[in-house]
């Protein structure tokens, strides 16, 4: 635990298998609709643009979280992190200042924050592709899958990182202007 109930994740690049199907009430389906939501509503908008994902968050209503508890998800590297959490779950927001945006929930699930990122994706009309799926060779726990993803003249990186475990587990979605 990384402190406020926070867990840290490892996230390197991309892979899924599908798990049990999971009822839509649970939490880690509930939590996976929602991740994706605040993917697409702040990585996706804002990637490559830290000073308007962090005018949008500020704006929003999330508050930066401090900076010993930030620099759990920053790893080091320069940026704001921001509490994202509500009623259903922890989430949080990472803008570095590089441009790259990370949305993070604590448990999710992994097969339903594809299926919602790509419903989302194809609902907003953003073309897509997967360009890698694969287990992370360190942290056996865990599957990453990368897309390359355009809308018009904007394009973007994207990977998805998830925990195996079929009753959810933490997931990280992170977004890189191409």
């Amino acid at each position: 635990m990384i402190g406020r109930g926070y867990t840290l994740i490892a996230v390197l690049a991309g892979s899924l298998t599908v798990a049990m199907p999971a009822h839509a009430d649970d939490p880690p389906v509930v939590n996976a609709k929602q991740v994706a939501g605040l993917f697409m509503q702040s990585c996706m908008q804002f990637a490559g643009d830290k000073e308007g994902l962090r005018g949008w968050a500020k704006k929003t209503g999330l508050p930066e979280l401090p900076a010993d508890v930030a620099e759990s998800f920053l790893y080091g590297l320069p940026g704001v992190v921001f509490d994202a959490s509500n009623k259903d779950g922890k989430f949080v927001l990472v803008s570095e200042d590089d441009g790259s945006c990370s949305a993070i929930a604590e448990i999710a699930s992994g097969p339903s924050v594809i299926t919602n990122l790509e419903q989302d994706m194809n609902e907003a009309k953003i073309t897509f592709k997967v360009t890698s799926e694969k287990n992370d060779t360190e942290e056996k726990s865990l599957e990453h899958r990368e897309y390359l993803a355009t809308q018009g003249d904007r394009g973007w990186l994207l990977l998805v990182s998830t925990v195996k475990a079929s009753d959810g587990g933490q997931v990280m979605l992170t977004a890189n202007r191409n």
